[in-house]
């Protein structure tokens, strides 16, 4: 079987269960996972907000959640996990209703749920939110912290992954693919990438570090390359070249556009 992994689909290659409400209110969220300490922390990010960060007319973010008390190891019990659902359905409908935001994303750890919402105007949103909590959601202790952030570093610096980071993750998300087929990622095989470039000059800047790094040139299709190298496909390993690739692509006015490689088992 030939597995064929390309930019598009990256992101969303496999279901992901994320820590989100019902409603749907990040239209087009992304989950990463990464450590802390001694446990794991969620977060929950919208990804489509990277494009127009920061977004005029909302200054101020507000953070805003409760820690949960029924849960091991920061995993919430399924009672928990509903109470959660029901929490952060009522502090969307109340938010919504009383001022335009936008919720940039959620951070989980240790219990603890924070979502972040950007608000056009933060006059009375705490007390709605306290009246919320105290009369639904009483055996909590809740967080509401609301500041001015109008450079988004709320969103940009801690909620949205570095490059690096989104490199693991998307590689992490066709790996787990890859190995439901039953791949062991620790053989040797044939890897393919594609990289794009706007002209046939930036590509025949770009080759000769292909080369040097005992690339093969597959195949060049007006502004596609395709670039073939037998490899392991082990998560540092095919992160290491694909962070490396995409950063020599742009600098040659390039944009690398993902990788494909058969199942090997």
């Amino acid at each position: 079987m030939h597995i064929t992994i390309r930019k598009p689909l990256l992101l969303f290659a496999l279901p992901m269960i994320i820590s989100a409400t019902s409603k749907g209110q990040n239209a087009n969220p992304d989950n990463r996972m990464s450590q802390y300490k001694a446990e794991a922390g969620n977060t929950v990010f919208n990804k489509d907000l990277k494009q127009t960060a920061p977004v005029s007319g909302f200054p101020y973010v507000l953070i805003t959640g409760v820690k949960f008390k029924d849960c091991d190891q920061g995993v919430l019990t399924e009672q928990e996990l509903s109470n959660l659902y029901r929490l952060s359905d009522s502090v969307y409908a109340n938010v919504t209703a009383h001022v335009k935001n936008i919720m940039a994303g959620t951070f989980t750890y240790q219990c603890e749920r924070m979502e972040y919402y950007y608000l056009e105007d933060t006059a009375g949103i705490r007390e709605r939110l306290i009246t919320l909590f105290q009369k639904h959601f009483n055996t909590y202790e809740p967080n509401i912290t609301i500041k001015d952030d109008k450079n988004w570093d709320a969103y940009l610096k801690f909620l949205y992954p570095n490059e690096e980071t989104l490199e693991y993750t998307q590689n992490e998300k066709i790996l787990m693919a890859l190995e439901q087929q039953g791949d062991k990622p620790e053989k040797e095989r044939r890897v393919d990438h594609w990289i794009l470039f706007t002209t046939e000059k930036d590509m025949d800047c770009f080759i000769p570090y292909a080369t040097d790094q005992h690339f093969k040139v597959a195949e060049k299709v007006k502004n596609r390359l395709r670039i073939s190298r037998v490899d392991r496909i082990t998560l540092p390993v095919i992160s290491k070249i694909t962070t490396e690739l995409k950063k020599e692509a742009k600098k040659c006015n390039g944009v690398y556009d993902g990788w494909e490689t058969a199942v090997i088992k």
